[in-house]
């Protein structure tokens, strides 16, 4: 009886272990079905930015949003200079109308925004900043590699210095008030993983998991051997436990999840300068001419590729 219970006791664990791993098909998110599960936010950037992100009136009028087949594009103007009183480059920054906890999120990307001065970004924030917390999947500035993944959150949240990773931290506390808002970030071990070397191969796959004790970031670039089935053909659901170790790795370990981060809305924008892109030593260790604002200002085709081109995104929970 004993062993039977203990047998029993133990396919129960292995059970909930597998099953942990495993989420059902949420949204399926292609052309125009991507578009409508979006709000055009034409705000004020948060971050400081030489941008004027547009609302999709706008956009559709500008031709900076198009749709082809299954494929979406989201890109900046590149045909205007500006004036150094008014207002900054035409751009997007979209919204989510769903929020999400537990949850998958798969985004196959064929192209990302690259050029001096851009600062792109796919994240996933809480209505109460930062109390509510804020997931960095992908972003970078001035077409410097790899990507950077990071936690943005109120006090009293760090990461475990040793974490079962394929990527490199760049700092542990992730409350943005001791770190000038820069947090936690962990940098993907992989230079095709952001930028011109990201294009180059024909993107890739970036996929957040998020769970009530941890969260963990992936990356594969297109082409690679270790893209999981479920990834690259994305079906009724996927099994995370079949995915490897994650580029980035987020554990609740000395960071109460339940206190630190709320339901979150998916936002895909990209800004120019600002904070980060802008920093003047920043900047200039790029590479890039001039100064941030003036090159922005006066070289619009210097951003033809500033641009995201999305083949799907799919959600599971």
């Amino acid at each position: 009886m004993l062993v039977r219970l203990v047998t029993s006791m133990v396919l129960v664990a292995l059970s909930k272990t597998v099953s942990a791993g495993t989420y059902s098909l949420a949204s399926n998110l292609v052309g125009e079905g991507f578009l409508n599960a979006f709000s055009w936010q034409a705000i004020a950037d948060p971050t400081n930015g030489r941008v004027n992100y547009v609302t999709e009136s706008t956009a559709q009028a500008d031709g900076l949003v198009s749709v082809s087949g299954n494929q979406v594009t989201l890109r900046a103007d590149s045909t205007t200079v500006l004036s150094s009183s008014g207002p900054g480059r035409n751009s997007f920054r979209l919204q989510s109308n769903a929020q999400y906890t537990t949850h998958v999120a798969v985004f196959d990307i064929a192209h990302m925004p690259q050029g001096c001065g851009t600062w792109p970004a796919i994240c996933e924030v809480g209505a109460n900043w930062p109390n509510e917390g804020e997931v960095d999947i992908v972003e970078g500035v001035d077409n410097q590699s790899p990507n950077l993944s990071s936690l943005h959150t109120s006090a009293n949240c760090t990461m475990p210095d040793s974490r079962s990773m394929t990527g490199t931290s760049t700092g542990t506390n992730c409350d943005v008030y001791e770190t000038n808002n820069s947090g936690c970030g962990v940098q993907t071990n992989d230079n095709n993983s952001f930028g011109p070397d990201f294009n180059a191969i024909g993107g890739g796959w970036y996929a957040i998991e998020r769970t009530s004790t941890f969260i963990k970031i992936y990356f594969w670039g297109r082409g690679s051997s270790s893209v999981p089935n479920d990834v690259q053909h994305p079906g009724t659901s996927v099994n995370t436990g079949n995915w490897g170790i994650p580029a980035a790795s987020f554990p609740d370990t000395d960071c109460n999840f339940s206190t630190h981060f709320g339901p979150h809305n998916i936002i895909i924008d990209l800004t120019f300068c600002g904070d980060w892109a802008g920093n003047s030593a920043v900047y200039s260790a790029s590479g890039c001419p001039s100064d941030c604002v003036d090159y922005v200002n006066q070289n619009p085709s210097a951003f033809v590729d500033a641009y995201f081109t999305f083949n799907s995104l799919n959600i599971y929970e």
